[in-house]
């Protein structure tokens, strides 16, 4: 190991080193044990187990971890044992020692100042976990289920298996074990640890030097143009020398001519030879950048196999749960990933994975009864193609029935029978992503609340991707994922909003499109036009950003953003240009800006802020509900919108917000909507509203906490709060009203007149 990697280690606690190879041991072990289970291998596997937990006792007896110690010991028994022949690893005793890996990971993440504390309250658990272990390697020590109480102190029943264990031979001599080992650690790649930060800023610095390049592209097509210019120059004074042909000249005017195209002459040389140098380190240079921004984006790519290590577990201890057999294969584990991206997509896949299980693969009877074998497989893939990263998960159930969707849409009062009954394939696809969509009609611990799929949907349309599902009934479901190769830089297109540039990431903009103004239409004072047969709605960017601005007379620039389901046209001023941006977060002290997910430089220095496509869109359903939206063309006196009285909801449930939304706009109030208590505090402090309606348990931010903030604050002290809540107890009321609300109305009891009235009651009718 070099001095370098020796520093950067220095800097770790002997804690934070045991954990981190816990952390890489443990993958080791999983990952053969379940191959064991599978029968492949044998010899070589064990061999690699072996190791794995010796590595791991040794780590433990110096960070003075005694149970770990003790763990790592008897699973070193079990695969002595193994390898001697002496013991077969069946399904239990691989049970016993993933859960002695599970111990060992738990006991890892425990506290210096906090483990003997920790130890003794777990010694029960450890003393039956060594026990099970000294049965698994020598069946005749006792049955796995023996009372705790019974045991001899495990140090005494460890001590006594183990010294067994040398006395037969069964665990090789120390100098043999460390002698491999030392060989695998000389023949070990050198890793050096480098923080996230510090690698994201030389991404950073790199994705710069990349923009530079190109900047310099720019430049030389300047200098090109200057010298066909100076080109022009030489060929006019040459041109003028001939006109004077025949003309007498005083001597003092001939010199001057002559001088003039002698300078003209060295000038061009001179800006030919520039130009030559210029272009030569234009290539270099633009090499040079282009391979270091590769080599730091390499830095930040890891392979897919780093992030799918605990599925094969999941996918065999679900089984057996469900009393299924199940087989993971997974194609592609070197593809790599960008460290973002693959962090982002873990929870994604485990919940495919899941459902996969619960819902796709059949129990073991019925697949044989369909003529499938008994074992259901799993196929996980990632590969690179045309620039994206595309991951498929793929299962050979029992299929989505077509037809369980039609009727779970209806039933949820999504559709009507008749639209049902024509939707195509793919339409009805789309509905499995919705929040709350499930086709199960039970839950249980693995799935049916139906947020499963929706949660995969919102992570690839966060990162700018796509997700599509294909499936046949009776043969299998299989979703792709399509995500950018790395979330550091992304193509962007450049527009001006406000007489200021902002960029929408080039993936979550459907279209781009200029429109004449007459081409507008207007329906129920909502402004939309046709594009592709579909109504698209129109709303002014500038007045989303909220800033000042003028539109062009005659034609505006659309960008066209949403999804299926809700396409939104928004207004820009004009589009600029299409650019590769570096991505630059914001700095945390800013919290979460409106709109805005993070910033990028442009080649002469100037910031540039890229827009939160899902914040925008959030804001522009917020400025449709409340009718607050101005228009794009001219418009009659006679169809301007009465200004009227504004009210924000802020609750956590999508039902009950939608619920009070149409209650009031129903009656003329513009409403506004926030999800919890912080963006709520975030939406009443930059806005005007004349009423706060909130719930009491959100996340990030309660409506205590949330009415007690409008209450201290100078301006909002006055701002009518009322509270509407599930809790129905007196004290709850009474908790509510001290905190500063106006009005105490329950969930549980409300219908439109009392919502109504009470708003009535509270800031009159809805004209302002």
């Amino acid at each position: 190991m070099s001095n370098k990697d020796l520093d950067s280690l220095n800097d770790l606690s002997m804690a934070e080193l045991f954990r981190m190879e816990v952390e890489s041991q443990s993958v080791i072990l999983t990952d053969g044990l379940l191959a064991l289970e599978r029968g492949s291998g044998a010899t070589q596997r064990l061999e690699e187990l072996m190791r794995a937990a010796h590595s791991l006792k040794g780590a433990a007896r110096i960070v003075g971890r005694n149970g770990a110690v003790q763990v790592a010991h008897a699973m070193e028994s079990c695969f002595v044992a193994a390898q001697r022949d002496e013991l077969k690893i069946s399904e239990e005793r691989v049970d016993a020692l993933l859960a002695a890996v599970d111990l060992l990971g738990r006991i890892a993440q425990v506290p210096d100042e906090s483990f003997t504390t920790w130890e003794t309250e777990h010694r029960a658990d450890l003393e039956v976990l060594l026990v099970s272990l000294a049965f698994q390697a020598h069946p005749g020590v006792g049955p796995v289920s023996r009372p705790v109480a019974e045991l001899r102190p495990p140090s005494e029943q460890t001590s006594a298996v183990l010294s067994d264990s040398l006395e037969a031979g069964t665990i090789p001599p120390k100098s043999s074990r460390e002698e491999g080992l030392a060989h695998s650690n000389e023949t070990a790649e050198r890793v050096l640890r480098v923080t996230t930060d510090n690698l994201n800023r030389l991404l950073g610095l790199a994705g710069e030097a990349l923009v530079a390049s190109r900047w310099i592209d720019s430049f030389a097509t300047d200098m090109l143009w200057l010298k066909n210019l100076h080109g022009e120059l030489a060929r006019s004074v040459e041109s003028l020398r001939e006109s004077l042909t025949g003309v007498t000249l005083k001597d003092r005017t001939v010199r001057r001519l002559t001088e003039l195209q002698e300078r003209v002459a060295g000038f061009q040389q001179s800006l030919s030879d520039c130009l030559a140098a210029q272009d030569h380190f234009d290539r270099r240079f633009s090499s040079f950048s282009t391979r270091l921004y590769q080599e730091v984006l390499d830095c930040r790519m890891r392979p897919f196999a780093d992030g799918i290590q605990a599925f094969p577990r999941t996918v065999r201890d679900l089984g057996r749960s469900l009393e299924k057999e199940i087989h993971l294969e997974v194609t592609g584990e070197s593809t790599t990933v960008d460290r973002d991206i693959l962090e982002r997509v873990r929870a994604p896949l485990d919940h495919l994975i899941r459902n996969a299980i619960d819902h796709g693969i059949e129990a073991p009877a019925e697949r044989q009864q369909k003529g499938k074998p008994e074992v259901g497989t799993i196929q996980l893939e990632a590969h690179h193609s045309a620039g994206k990263l595309l991951i498929t998960v793929t299962d050979d159930g029992r299929g989505i029935e077509l037809d369980a969707i039609r009727q779970a849409v209806v039933k949820k009062k999504l559709t009507t029978f008749e639209l049902a009954q024509k939707m195509s394939q793919a339409e009805l696809f789309d509905f499995l992503f919705l929040p709350g969509f499930t086709l199960k009609e039970s839950v249980s611990e693995i799935s049916g609340r139906g947020v499963g799929l929706d949660a995969v949907h919102a992570m690839v349309r966060e990162v700018g991707g796509n997700v599509r599902v294909s499936s046949q009934n009776g043969s299998g479901t299989s979703f792709q994922l399509e995500l950018p190769l790395t979330l550091s830089v992304i193509r962007t297109l450049l527009v001006e909003i406000g007489d200021e540039p902002y960029a929408f990431p080039l993936a979550r903009i459907e279209r781009a499109l200029k429109l004449p103004k007459e081409k507008i239409e207007s329906v129920e004072g909502r402004q939309h036009f046709t594009h592709d047969g579909h109504q698209i709605g129109l709303v002014v960017g500038h007045e989303i950003l909220e800033l000042e601005s003028q539109l062009s007379d005659n034609e505006v620039s659309i960008i066209v953003l949403g999804d299926k389901t809700s396409r939104y046209g928004l207004v820009v001023n004009r589009f600029l240009e299409e650019r590769e941006l570096v991505v630059r977060a914001l700095d945390p002290r800013l919290g979460k800006v409106k709109n805005i997910s993070a910033a990028a430089l442009m080649p002469d220095g100037s910031p540039l802020l890229i827009v939160d496509v899902n914040d925008l869109i959030r804001e522009i359903e917020n400025f449709i509900s409340g009718r607050r939206l101005s228009r794009v063309a001219h418009e009659d006196a006679g169809e301007r919108v009465k200004p009227r009285k504004r009210v924000l909801i802020v609750d956590d449930s999508l039902t009950v917000r939608e619920l009070e939304r149409k209650l009031l706009d129903g009656r003329g109030y513009a409403v506004d909507m926030a999800v919890d208590g912080m963006e709520g505090w975030n939406a009443i402090r930059t806005g005007h509203y004349d009423l706060l309606v909130t719930d009491i348990d959100m996340p990030r931010l309660d409506g205590i906490a949330l009415v007690t903030l409008v209450r201290k604050d100078e301006r909002l002290k006055s701002l009518p709060v009322m509270i509407v809540s599930y809790k129905d107890r007196p004290e709850d009321r009474q908790r509510g009203l001290e905190a500063g609300a106006d009005y105490y109305l329950t969930k549980g009891s409300f219908h439109d007149e009392t919502l109504i009235r009470a708003v009535a009651d509270l800031i009159g009718g809805a004209d302002a």
